[in-house]
């Protein structure tokens, strides 16, 4: 786990909620999740506090409570666009906003057999489709989504070697593939920037909510569309793709190009949850199943 700058405890939350937001401040509060970036507190039955551990983790929260408000009115899913937001606070030592949300109940999706979320693939589809829309010039920026997959090779030659050795040689053969394919040629579309199945909330069948908006920036939607082999079975991404291919584009579809790009950063994301094993277990198991996916 990446150290925090400050520690956020529950005491501190309910001083800032007592100085800021004093009409909360007499709900249950309860520590449900202590990121990497952020501390997740629960804030009574129907909402939860996120607050910036370090300073990155501000500038993510920055970014979804410029972009949600934006974003959330067309997502057919939801999302977590701040219904209060909070400023820094120099009488507590608190230096970051930080941001209360709705309560999404049910579990990360990354917890949930494949087989389990093959009835929403779909549903995730359409939030792509409705995501993935024109955006602005002054969106988030963000030098690691959106660009160029031939841009992120050095992190893949650094982070190949992570993954099981009988897959290296067809992981290296399948990142020459993705790089050499065509170059996304469209407008800058918006993205989540980190869709994995971490970040998906799943109750029973049904996809409850997408979260965790901090990397939200614009680019080539290629780098969303790679979560698919994170997320889903062979069914599943079937699924997703037929939605997609048909509504994306104002129902003109994305290329194949677009999907061996996809497959690239899918690739790099499965390196990627290899790396912290100790302090992120769940991602290793999220990189297990991508792998099966993409080389099974």
């Amino acid at each position: 786990m990446v150290a925090a700058d400050l520690d956020v405890t529950v005491d501190l939350s309910r001083a800032l909620l007592e100085e800021q937001h004093p009409d909360l401040a007499g709900l249950p509060l309860k520590l449900v999740a202590n990121g990497w970036d952020n501390v997740m507190i629960r804030l009574g039955d129907d909402l939860a506090l996120r607050l910036p551990r370090r300073e990155l983790g501000a500038q993510l929260i920055r970014n979804e409570h410029r972009v949600l408000p934006l974003l959330a009115p067309r997502l057919p899913v939801p999302v977590p666009v701040p219904v209060r937001t909070g400023a820094p606070s120099a009488a507590l030592g608190y230096p970051w906003p930080w941001g209360i949300v709705r309560w999404a109940d049910g579990v990360p999706a990354a917890t949930v057999p494949a087989a389990r979320r093959t009835p929403w693939a779909e549903h995730l589809a359409r939030v792509f489709v409705a995501l993935h829309q024109p955006a602005p010039e002054d969106a988030p920026g963000n030098r690691f989504r959106g660009i160029p997959v031939a841009e992120r090779t050095a992190t893949f030659e650094d982070r190949v070697t992570l993954l099981p050795e009988r897959f290296q040689d067809r992981a290296n053969e399948l990142w020459a593939d993705a790089a050499d394919a065509p170059g996304y040629d469209g407008v800058p579309v918006w993205l989540h920037g980190d869709p994995h199945p971490a970040n998906l909330v799943a109750d029973g069948d049904r996809l409850a909510a997408v979260i965790d908006f901090g990397d939200v920036t614009s680019g080539d939607p290629a780098s969303d569309l790679g979560a698919v082999w994170l997320t889903f079975d062979a069914e599943g991404r079937d699924r997703f793709r037929r939605v997609v291919d048909t509504q994306a584009r104002d129902g003109r579809g994305w290329d194949a190009g677009m999907w061996r790009r996809a497959r690239g950063w899918a690739l790099l994301y499965t390196a990627i949850c290899f790396s912290y094993p100790d302090t992120h277990p769940i991602m290793v198991g999220v990189g297990e199943h991508a792998i099966d996916q993409l080389f099974g």
